[in-house]
């Protein structure tokens, strides 16, 4: 049986924990053929982001197409996209696809380092008519809205209403940055809004988790499953890999979540 194929358009992570490593882990974990396009370079551990350099707009452009002229994509996941220029090279690359698009508003790596140029804000709106699904965490709803980080579920509906206002087919509103023993997700769609809730987990160790929940979520796509299937999928798929975080003692700072934890048996 051939796997469906998913694509991640994002930024390398030398850590391995989050990025285009993260999503390509995400993708095998959950039984999807996973294709690349690399937009950046980042030498980053679980400390620290020492140093970014973007890739070109034509080489975006050109791997955008070298992946689709041959490969059957059956869904699409945007990561860290860069400036306005690479942000323009992945919209005219998928200009014309029917393909679904998971688009993660990656700003912030969870060091705290800006992944995200100020001047590159108004391109990424310009991408949300665009997104079968946007997925941003309460400081991402905020900056794409210019308004303060929502700090109750009535403000997360609110924005979530918003953003879809702006052209996104639904929203998926990740209650990671609030505040409560319990850490609620809204998924606002046209039929209504969705409450994903998990116990918030004591543990430093989540570098990743929104790369691994947005691909998590086109890996169900491009399998064919419905928008609400594949997002309950991913949510419950993060939970297990952040449970199993701490077994795999990775780095001295933010570690990844265990993207294998259904498959390896030694951790």
């Amino acid at each position: 049986m051939t796997a469906p194929i998913a694509l991640t358009i994002a930024g390398s992570d030398s850590g391995g924990g989050a990025g285009i490593q993260a999503d390509l882990k995400t993708f095998s974990a959950l039984g999807c053929y996973g294709a690349s396009v690399v937009t950046a370079l980042t030498a980053q551990n679980t400390r620290r982001v020492s140093m970014v350099e973007p890739a070109s707009p034509a080489m975006i452009a050109a791997q955008i197409a070298a992946v689709l002229d041959d490969l059957d994509v059956r869904a699409v996941k945007l990561g860290m996209l860069g400036g306005p220029a690479a942000i323009a090279a992945v919209a005219e690359g998928l200009a014309g696809c029917a393909l679904p698009v998971v688009l993660d508003t990656v700003m912030i790596a969870k060091s705290g380092d800006r992944l995200l140029p100020p001047d590159a804000m108004a391109a990424l709106r310009g991408l949300i008519p665009r997104a079968t699904l946007l997925t941003p965490n309460l400081p991402e709803a905020a900056c794409l809205l210019d308004s303060h980080s929502a700090a109750s579920i009535p403000e997360m509906v609110a924005q979530g209403t918003a953003l879809r206002a702006m052209g996104a087919s639904a929203v998926l509103m990740k209650g990671g940055h609030a505040e409560g023993a319990d850490c609620v997700d809204l998924l606002l769609t046209e039929r209504g809004v969705t409450r994903l809730v998990a116990p918030r987990r004591a543990t430093r160790n989540t570098h990743g988790t929104g790369c691994t929940l947005s691909a998590a979520i086109a890996a169900g796509l491009a399998q064919g499953l419905p928008l609400e299937e594949a997002v309950t999928r991913a949510h419950a798929y993060l939970q297990a890999a952040i449970a199993g975080a701490d077994g795999l003692g990775v780095g001295s700072g933010h570690g990844p979540v265990h993207h294998f934890h259904a498959v390896w048996d030694h951790v």
